[in-house]
Formats: structure tokens, C-alpha cells, sequence
């Protein structure tokens, strides 16, 4: 951390002073006055659900300069529908880096409150740039602000003169435009936010259900403020490594496709699908070399859409196939546009997040946080050669994991040291993942299994897709986190829910 440790506990003894009270981890306990939190009702368009409040987090722009520039986040809770039975405060995590939790608590709170029966406040927040909070802009042009070309997919051939073209141009906007705003978007200064959201509702520790890329801030978390972490959830995690950190969870996502094709073409050459129209082959052995066949031919021949201006492209539909291989209730939206594709007569119709740019703040945050977190390597031939050795390996990402990035570029590098996850600490963490993930592979996972040595236990569950607990409706997985968090009871070793 840039602060020392006697400005440390300076800043937790003004907010400890600053509460009328500390929340105390233990059955019946009313949540303490939080200090800086002045909650309301939500705005409408937080799409909030019934009971839940909002509020605004005063944060340092800079902690090295704590009583300098402040930011404000947006952070949201559901309170204890059972005050007598609440035991604390569970922080929901979100993934990204740039996705929301205010949204997160929107999408998993009636579910997640069902299944807390009132142990927990649910709280959650917007990280820095993203969603309610402080922006960071870095004016990126409109075409580098699509998903696909964010993603740096190579050329048809294999060439990456685009995508190193692109990258510096990224890398020069943000250093241009995006001021201290943009070099504060790290994970180490999201784990200390939350740090000052624990002291500003007056709790002594948190616990946590965390979800893809929160649970490294998380497992940072869990480091760094080892004191003040109750039931620590990881759901979905990397590779920690702090050599790599987001470069490595990119790479990983070509093992991750891999891994769960084949669920996708077991389901679209299932005889059910005849009944919809979607099933694309008579053996689900086939439905690989169909899709690598029609990508190919839409790099060479691109596709008009439903979307004016932007046609469909072999790159558009391997990206499309990632985002599908997330949940199988995206497989038949995928089946469709395939279909669509293979028909001569066809118009494909691309999904929303495909058929036009992202905000600027949103591509911003997005690529700040990754440039920020750890040092990329700079050399283009490097990149060169590990783009072509990954399309031969993994074909059906076609080198996007291994290819060069704005980080290659980015104008003073890391801000601070990455955070190296170790089984220093107290043992309350459960992991939990899906066999086959094709964001953050099983294998990956063990990783941060590893890492945390005996603090963790390991629940690994027998389905496809991204993110496990309320999600995939593995009965065995949603135990086992549910009794975790509210009776604090945990596998006595690494178990597999089937």
C-alpha cells in the first residue's frame, strides 16, 4: 500500500471514532450508524428492488494523498428483512473489471436475500469508473470501442498490424486524456474502497460472495485486510499469479472455449432441437468443424445484418461463441444466428452488446484496470509468435488470447506492485467453480486454490459456464456457499458436487 503503517491505523482510528458504533460479527446484532452514508431511496433507473436504499462513499482519488481530492461511489443494500437473526454484512462482488455491483445486487438480491434469510445486509458498490461512481475517460474513437475490436481479434490470416496499430492508439488517448482519474482505476485501490465502506458502515469484518474478476479483488482483500474478513466467498476465480495477473486470465481463456464447446455442441446436436428448428448437426462431433468452417468463410465473406453498417464477421461470430458459452441460456440465441448464417436467404441478427460501441467510460475502465494492475511485455514480434502458435492450438479463439493489448503501450506502467495471494491468514475462504468455464477454466482456478494453501476449501461442480452459486442451478453447489455463509460451515476437504 502506499500509505505507511502508522497513517494506516491513524485513518482506522479517525473512523472508528468518526462511527457511533462497530458492528459485532455474532447472531442479533443491529447494524451499526455508518459514518459518511447518508441512505435514501434509489433512483429509479438502479432498477432497485423493494427495500432496497442507495448512497454516495467519499474516497480519496489518491490514498498516497489521503485528505486530498475526493471521489464519490455509488453503493447500494438490501437490509435484513430479520433483525433479530442478521449476523453482519455480506459484500457482493462484482466481475468486470467494469461490471457494476449496484447492478449485481439488483440481479442476484431477491435470490441471494432468500437464501440469507436475513443473517446478511446485502451490500454492494460501483467501483471506480464504473456504473454510479467517478468516471475516467480516455476519448477512445468509436470503432476501437466495440467489443470485438476491444478483444483484439487477429486478421483473417493471422496478422496483428491492426491490433498493434489499434492498441498504441488506445494507449495514447488514455495517456492524453485520462489524468489521475484513470491511473486510480486498480484493484488495489478497489480493495481499499472497500476497506473504507467497511469502516463507514461500522462493521468490524465483512464477509463476501465474490464473482469473477472479484474475487481476485477479493483474494487481494483477503491478504491485505486478513482481520477483517468473516465468510469469504470466491466464485469463478484466475490465476492470481502477480507476474501476470489479467494477462494471464486472457490466455486462459483459450483453454476455457475448449473446455466448454463441447457442452454447446452436445445441446445443438441433441434431437430436441429439431422441435425449435436449432439443432445444427446429427452428431455433436460435427458442430465444431461447422462452426470453424462458417467463421472462415465470414472472414472472407462477411455477412449484411440487421444492423446497419455493421456486417457479420468470422471475428463477430467467435466472439459471439464466447459470450454464448457462459450460460447454456445463451445457446439458443447462438443456434440462431448460426443458423441464420448458414442460410443463403439468412439475415443474422447480431446481439446488442455486438452491434454497436460500448461508452467511452465503460471501454475506459475496462482497459485502465488491466493496464494498471501489472507491467504487459512490450515486444510486437513476441506477440506475433504467440498469436500464431495459439490459432494453431486453440482455433476456436483463433489467437485473440494471446494478442497484444493497449497495456503493450501503456504510459508508465504498473502503479504499484501487484499483491501476491498466500496461505498466510485465517482459514475462511470457500472456492467454488465449474469444471468447465470458458472465462476462468478449472484448471486456472486450482491456481488460486494453491495460492491460498490450507485458508481455503475447494467446491468443483460438474456443469458448463461462467459463475457457479445461484446461478447454475446445481443444487449441491448453491448448498454448500448457503451453509456456509449463514452457519459458517464448510467442506472439511475439496469435494466435487456432480
Amino acid at each position: 500500500m502506499t500509505t505507511n503503517r502508522g497513517r494506516k491505523a491513524l485513518m482506522l482510528a479517525l473512523s472508528v471514532a468518526a462511527v457511533a458504533g462497530v458492528g459485532i460479527v455474532g447472531g442479533g446484532v443491529a447494524p451499526a450508524a455508518a459514518a459518511g452514508l447518508q441512505w435514501h431511496d434509489c433512483d429509479p433507473a438502479v432498477k432497485p428492488l423493494p427495500g432496497q436504499q442507495c448512497a454516495t462513499l467519499s474516497v480519496p482519488l489518491d490514498y498516497a494523498d489521503p485528505d486530498g481530492e475526493q471521489i464519490g461511489l455509488a453503493v447500494a443494500r438490501l437490509p435484513s428483512a430479520r433483525p433479530e437473526a442478521r449476523r453482519g454484512t455480506l459484500m457482493v462482488i462484482p466481475g468486470g473489471p467494469g461490471s457494476s455491483g449496484v447492478q449485481r445486487l439488483g440481479q442476484k438480491g431477491a435470490a441471494l436475500a432468500k437464501e440469507m434469510n436475513g443473517a446478511y445486509d446485502l451490500v454492494a458498490f460501483d467501483p471506480r469508473g464504473v456504473g454510479g461512481s467517478a468516471k475516467a475517460r480516455c476519448g477512445f474513437d468509436e470503432d476501437d470501442r466495440r467489443l470485438v475490436t476491444l478483444r483484439s481479434w487477429p486478421a483473417a490470416d493471422g496478422g496483428i498490424g491492426e491490433n498493434v496499430a489499434r492498441s498504441r492508439r488506445m494507449a495514447e488517448a488514455c495517456a492524453r486524456n485520462g489524468g489521475a482519474m484513470l491511473r486510480g482505476l486498480t484493484t488495489a485501490n478497489q480493495v481499499r474502497d472497500l476497506d473504507r465502506l467497511r469502516q463507514a458502515l461500522g462493521e468490524r469484518k465483512l464477509s463476501a460472495w465474490s464473482v469473477s474478476y472479484g474475487t481476485y479483488v477479493a483474494a487481494v482483500y483477503a491478504q491485505k485486510f486478513s482481520e477483517h474478513t468473516d465468510r469469504w466467498v470466491l466464485d469463478s476465480s484466475a490465476d492470481p499469479d502477480p507476474r501476470r495477473v489479467a494477462r494471464g486470465w486472457l490466455a486462459s481463456m483459450a483453454r476455457g472455449a475448449e473446455d466448454r464447446f463441447p457442452d454447446f455442441a452436445a445441446w445443438a446436436a441433441h434431437p430436441d432441437r429439431d422441435r425449435d428448428g436449432l439443432r445444427l448437426a446429427e452428431r455433436p462431433e460435427d458442430v465444431r468443424g461447422l462452426f470453424l468452417g462458417l467463421a472462415d468463410r465470414l472472414d472472407r465473406e462477411p455477412r449484411a445484418s440487421t444492423t446497419p453498417g455493421v456486417p457479420l464477421t468470422g471475428n463477430i461470430l467467435r466472439q459471439a461463441l464466447q459470450q454464448a458459452l457462459y450460460s447454456d441460456a445463451s445457446f439458443p440465441a447462438f443456434a440462431r444466428l448460426l443458423s441464420q448464417a448458414l442460410d443463403p436467404a439468412g439475415v443474422p441478427v447480431l446481439p446488442p452488446e455486438l452491434a454497436g460501441p460500448m461508452p467511452d467510460e465503460a471501454a475506459t475502465v475496462s482497459v485502465g484496470v488491466i493496464c494498471n494492475d501489472v507491467d504487459w511485455p512490450r515486444s510486437v514480434p513476441a506477440y506475433e509468435r504467440a498469436v500464431a502458435a495459439d490459432r494453431v492450438r486453440h482455433p476456436l479463439t483463433a489467437g485473440m488470447p494471446a494478442n497484444i493489448t493497449p497495456c503493450a503501450f501503456w504510459k508508465g506502467g504498473a502503479v504499484e506492485k501487484p499483491t501476491r495471494i498466500t496461505d498466510q491468514g485465517p482459514s475462511n475462504v470457500l472456492m467454488i467453480q465449474n469444471l468447465r468455464d470458458p472465462s476462468t477454466p478449472h484448471s486456472v482456478g486450482l491456481k488460486m486454490r494453491e495460492a491460498f494453501g490450507d485458508r481455503a476449501r475447494l467446491v468443483s461442480v460438474d456443469k458448463g459456464g461462467h459463475a457457479v452459486y445461484l446461478g447454475n442451478g446445481n443444487a449441491c453447489g448453491d448448498r454448500a456457499v448457503t451453509r456456509f455463509l449463514t452457519e459458517g460451515v464448510r467442506p472439511e476437504t475439496d469435494v466435487l458436487c456432480r
